[in-house]
């Protein structure tokens, strides 16, 4: 890891980098630009780069009518994985959803393996498997027991 950069998403550059590392990373529930910048309303969306590399994206979402946690969403590229971007990107998540939220969760699609077995590394615990509508991969709930 050289130079990480993690920059909020604000302008349409941001949008659809953020937008190719979710869509690669969860291709069972692609955004469109529309949908993203609905959610950078709600919640805290933010590029990663490594120089000027894009090597990954997080979402921050504040407590909920569902949870009063926040939930911590830290994506990083299979290219770039098990060089420490994604603890980065996940401690600097943390440290923002600690801030918002009464507990920290974070949702993972269950085929991607490298996310699953990072979030049980770092102390999360499954709370519960969901299919969205339509879909035939579900999505794993984890929380970190603190």
């Amino acid at each position: 890891m050289s130079e990480l950069r993690i920059v909020p998403v604000t302008d349409d550059q941001t949008v659809l980098d953020w937008q190719r590392v979710h869509n690669e990373i969860i291709p069972t529930a692609p955004l469109s630009v529309d949908e993203i910048r609905e959610r950078m309303t709600r919640h805290v969306l933010e590029v990663a780069y490594d120089g000027d590399v894009v090597v990954g994206c997080s979402t921050v979402r504040p407590p909920s009518e569902e949870t009063s946690a926040a939930v911590v969403i830290a994506r990083v590229l299979p290219a770039y994985r098990r060089r420490g971007f994604g603890t980065a990107i996940y401690e600097h998540c943390l440290r923002r959803g600690r801030e918002l939220g009464d507990g920290i969760e974070t949702h993972i699609l269950s085929s991607n393996e490298d996310g699953v077995r990072f979030a049980k590394a770092h102390g999360f615990v499954e709370v519960e498997t969901y299919l969205l509508p339509g879909d035939t991969i579900p999505f794993i709930e984890l929380r970190l027991g603190e």
